[in-house]
């Protein structure tokens, strides 16, 4: 068969319909033979395993180990007995050069006692410190790696080595979606975190469930906007589904074939969701205030939290925000002093997503969910040094909103934060208690691959009664 040159398969498509030798008559035909092949929808929706009041999250994530003694979890005995000397066989010390000897380090800044329970918070996040009485503040976290990669690929998808489904992925394939034009899982992040695409991945999971990625800025989807008329994009999609079901027919057992298809779809419903998801116009004056954002501003953790309410506001199972703006992120190792900087950035903001979603009652059933990868050590080579390193025996999360028993501090330290004395919580207990507030039990919702049922939590989690409301 003779190949006629530059006539693409796209082009021809285009010429196709626009000379109508494709008619819409033809196509329902063609559509109707073929829809047999597509496998049932992945994002339809779905009943959880038993009832629950949360039926979104936002997962704020503070990428690069915020300290947890200098956020919430005060430990006075790191301000009375500040440089003296404790002896560990710690990850991130041994066999380090310089780190012989280590001594403890006292925060730098004070705390207060907020709310009914008490809580303390240190001067870093006065806003949210405000909120108190609506969070769950767990400060027994653990986790298995002192390695940002690892340590973040962890927190994600429970695994801390290898990839996985991401917890926004298991989600949204344990519940489908609601708005068929817009993901099911977007993430919202200036720029990559460590593990990049992986935290926000599908993997073996359908590809539908795989996270969108949106970037502040002017144009937070990039090419959105259609560049033909609606009626011929639709006639032009139309053919291509047509091609693309008869091409699936006989490749059924090919997710990443079916997940393309289905994405044609999704990115058509997009072009007339995601302009209004991202107008900011019709806010308030109050509202921006809230959110510590200048109207007309495209960038910015104010900008991610508005936007996030916005999407879930709209039927988006799970947004997660991701903390990579300019102001760099958490890794203090040279100088604490870079916290202040960097909670300056998320602080009103994040309370201020708090008390929106309260003022719309929405956070009776939107789960909000805080935390970072690790903690920072307590102590360090000299007493009198500006950083920290990175600590996973123990760190600092919270919970907000629908399901969580507000006004709670759940968990211990020891005298200087260092280990977990009671109530330990591993990153598979976090995740189990997530998906337990979803009303999705980890040990059943499981996804068979490559000869074994897999689930976001392996063969471990409890899920955390004490945070439950």
């Amino acid at each position: 068969m003779t190949k006629t040159p530059g006539i693409s398969r796209s082009r021809f498509i285009r010429s196709a319909v626009a000379g109508s030798i494709l008619m819409p008559a033809i196509l329902h035909e063609m559509l109707a033979e073929a829809d047999a092949a597509l496998p049932t929808d992945p994002l339809a929706p779905r009943a959880p395993h038993f009832p629950a009041k949360a039926k979104r999250v936002i997962f704020l994530f503070m990428t690069g180990g915020v300290s947890h003694v200098d956020t919430f979890d005060h430990k006075p005995r790191l301000y009375s007995d500040v440089g003296k000397e404790v002896k560990f066989d710690h990850p991130e010390i041994k066999n380090r050069p310089g780190y012989e000897r280590i001594f403890l380090k006292r925060p730098q800044w004070d705390f207060k006692r907020y709310g009914r329970s008490g809580a303390d918070v240190s001067g870093l996040f006065p806003h949210i410190a405000e909120c108190m009485d609506d969070i769950a503040l767990i400060r027994s976290m653990h986790t298995d790696h002192s390695n940002h990669y690892n340590a973040t690929l962890g927190m994600h998808t429970g695994s801390f080595n290898f990839a996985r489904p991401s917890l926004g992925a298991w989600v949204s394939y344990g519940l489908g979606t609601v708005n068929r034009n817009l993901p099911s899982f977007v993430t919202v992040a200036p720029a990559q975190t460590y593990a990049g695409s992986q935290v926000y991945s599908s993997d073996f999971l359908p590809g539908a469930h795989q996270g969108t990625l949106v970037m502040p800025g002017s144009e937070p989807v990039a090419d959105i906007a259609p560049r033909t008329s609606t009626h011929l994009q639709k006639q032009e999609l139309a053919a291509l589904a047509a091609m693309n079901r008869r091409h699936l027919k006989g490749r059924e057992a090919d997710p990443q074939l079916a997940a393309r298809i289905r994405s044609f779809e999704t990115a058509f419903g997009m072009q007339s969701a995601v302009p209004d998801v991202f107008d900011f116009t019709k806010e308030t004056d109050a509202t921006l205030r809230l959110y510590g954002l200048q109207r007309g501003a495209t960038t910015g953790f104010g900008w991610q939290c508005l936007a996030a309410r916005r999407l879930v506001e709209r039927g988006v199972r799970f947004v997660e925000l991701i903390d990579t703006g300019s102001s760099g992120n958490w890794d203090s190792h040279g100088d604490m002093m870079d916290h202040a900087r960097l909670a300056r950035n998320v602080d009103q903001p994040i309370a201020g997503l708090l008390k929106d979603l309260k003022s719309r009652g929405m956070l009776e059933d939107t789960l909000v969910v805080w935390t970072t990868e690790f903690g920072r050590t307590p102590f360090n080579d000299k007493a009198d040094a500006k950083g920290r390193e990175h600590h996973n025996w123990a760190f600092s999360s919270w919970l907000a909103g629908a399901g969580v028993k507000p006004g709670t501090v759940y968990g211990e330290t020891d005298d200087y934060g260092i280990r977990v004395a009671k109530d330990a919580v591993h990153v598979h207990d976090f995740h189990a208690t997530i998906l337990h507030l979803m009303g999705l039990d980890h040990k059943r919702l499981t996804y068979r691959h490559s000869g074994r049922d897999y689930r976001l939590t392996d063969v471990y989690g409890d899920v955390v009664k004490g945070v439950l409301a």
